[in-house]
């Protein structure tokens, strides 16, 4: 039985990008609508972290909820 390989690219991915994300960009990523993606933030459904003002998306905490979800996902 062969082993199976990590998915490489997806995690290339990540740790290509930076360490906040705005929110129409993650919105962009994770397929939603930037209205959507704000709404997300503002209900505490995405990890966000305010700065001057600005609301941002934490690329380490929106990966690790993505992972856990598709770990809950594979073992349903």
């Amino acid at each position: 039985m062969p082993d199976i390989e990590p998915d490489t690219t997806s995690r290339d991915r990540w740790e290509s990008l930076p360490l906040l994300l705005s929110v129409p960009r993650a919105a962009l990523l994770l397929g939603i609508s930037r209205s959507a993606g704000y709404r997300l933030a503002e209900s505490g459904e995405l990890p966000i972290k305010r700065m001057g003002g600005r609301v941002y998306i934490v690329t380490a905490r929106l990966q690790a909820m993505l992972e856990q979800d598709e770990l809950g996902e594979a073992a349903a």
